[in-house]
């Protein structure tokens, strides 16, 4: 029934971190951990789900979740001073109750707004004022939006710059049998290979081995084809201008202690991405980030999806 949809529910998650479950009419659903500003599941409206977890992930902080969509901020990977992915992804987030007003013209009732400001533990390692706002939203069709708007705080007049990452980890049936279409012929950087930039060729990106590279100066739009379970997941992004490509593969998933060894097959990280170039801010500016993630039947392979319907109304 219609009128008995909970589209937002706060509760207990694992190990009583405090979450938020979204919903939406026809059955699909995503969760947010405040831990982390962290979506760690979202499922169709055939109750699939569609993110990776790692059976092992410990949801324990101060240790970052193992999983779903991990907010890789300020920096990305080790591009810089701070530990790995930043400190967004390991800080409690707040619901945000009186948000900024956002621009959309779409009627969704299943959303959160979060909320991240800098702390004293934060402005040691990273000595800067910011607010950082995140809405995740679930549309009426099952599709998984995720707006981040980064605004500087400082008042002493200085600048900052930060490399930012959703990092989307996707369940799929055999990494052996997928494949990523709207990055061919796109230029890379190969974190396997000291970051050297190389271009990629002109075929559907497929897995064989361990993958680790930042495409650069990407689409709007990518594509996760999965064969085995004829569904293709669709990347959207704004304001991302970078795509990552991550597989871990056997021998490095058995040297990750909180990834099962064979949990590499089940996963692929397709991240929208801020790395090459880095951001910058002045004291009062603001910048946004966005990402939306829908799921389609295989049929409709990714040259048939319209890039011109992208972030209407953003």
């Amino acid at each position: 029934m219609t009128s008995e949809t909970v589209f937002v529910e706060q509760c207990k998650g694992i190990n009583g971190l405090d979450k938020v479950v979204l919903r939406e009419v026809r059955g699909s659903s995503a969760e947010v951990y405040l831990y982390g500003g962290q979506v760690t599941s979202w499922k169709n409206d055939h109750g699939e789900e569609l993110l990776f977890v790692s059976s092992k992930a410990p949801f324990k902080p101060p240790k970052a979740i193992r999983g779903g969509i991990p907010i890789c901020f300020p920096q990305f990977g080790s591009h810089g001073l701070l530990e790995q992915h930043g400190f967004a992804r390991n800080r409690f987030w707040s619901i945000d109750s009186d948000p900024p007003p956002f621009p959309t013209t779409s009627s969704n009732k299943a959303f959160v707004d979060l909320v991240l400001k800098h702390s004293e533990e934060d402005t040691r390692i990273w000595p800067h004022r910011y607010e950082f706002r995140l809405r995740v939203a679930l549309g009426p069709g099952g599709d998984l939006m995720l707006t981040s708007r980064i605004r500087n705080m400082n008042t002493d007049g200085k600048a900052f710059t930060f490399t930012f990452a959703y990092h989307n980890y996707f369940s799929v049936s055999d990494i052996s049998e997928v494949r990523i279409e709207g990055l061919e012929t796109m230029d890379f950087l190969d974190n396997l290979q000291n970051r050297q930039r190389f271009t990629e060729q002109g075929d559907a990106i497929t897995f064989e081995s361990e993958v680790d590279k930042v495409y650069v100066s990407t689409p709007t739009k990518i594509a996760i084809l999965d064969h085995e379970r004829k569904r293709t997941l669709v990347l959207r992004k704004d304001g991302l201008p970078d795509a990552v490509v991550w597989n871990p593969w056997d021998k490095k998933a058995k040297a990750i202690p909180d990834l099962g060894d064979d949990e590499y097959k089940h996963m692929l990280c397709v991240e929208a991405a801020a790395v090459e170039k880095p951001i910058t801010l002045k004291p009062g500016e603001e910048w946004k980030g966005r990402q939306e993630i829908s799921a389609v039947p295989s049929s409709y392979f990714s040259g048939q999806l319209d890039p011109k319907k992208v972030f209407q109304g953003s």
